[in-house]
């Protein structure tokens, strides 16, 4: 699963970087809005954004606006300081499938990217399966025989490859 970062604070992206990828998602990075749309015009699309609002030239509501324009699905979750209700339903009309302010919680972003790449499957069915072992990447959920089994993030990735 690959994540497209966007945010003009490099401190933001490396930290963003660094814990999506102990998660196990390939990680992509933007520094401001033109980039990240170049990025998308590249053949190998993102399973998700994490874009942020503020940003100097093209700012994340007019890339998400651009994004939503061409028809692509993939979803986006707004990360901004601005947390006033209209700001969150500005970010939400123009077309983010999720808003989160800063400072955040790490865990709770985390889960909402998990919930963004689960519910953007459309209910198919992607999970690994061989034998009585089925992997799901979505959930990062591991079970055999029905069981669920408890993986670290590198048990996790090893076995995804």
């Amino acid at each position: 699963m690959r994540i497209l970062v966007v945010d003009d604070e490099r401190a933001v992206r490396d930290s963003l970087r660094r814990a999506l990828e102990l998660e196990g998602y390939e990680i992509e990075l933007a520094g401001d809005g033109r980039e990240a749309l170049y990025r998308l015009d590249s053949d190998s699309q993102p399973d998700a954004i994490i874009l942020d609002v503020l940003m100097p030239g093209l700012d994340g509501l007019e890339v998400c606006k651009r994004i939503r324009a061409t028809g692509n699905a993939v979803p986006v979750l707004m990360l901004t300081a601005r947390d006033a209700v209209e700001n969150r339903v500005e970010g939400l009309d123009a077309g983010a499938d999720d808003y989160v302010t800063k400072p955040f919680a790490l865990e709770e972003l985390l889960a909402r990217v998990r919930a963004l790449i689960r519910r953007s499957t459309d209910g198919t069915d992607e999970k690994l399966r061989f034998a009585d072992l089925e992997l799901d990447p979505g959930t990062r959920e591991v079970r055999r025989a029905g069981e669920p089994i408890d993986l670290t993030r590198t048990e996790f990735s090893l076995l995804e490859l």
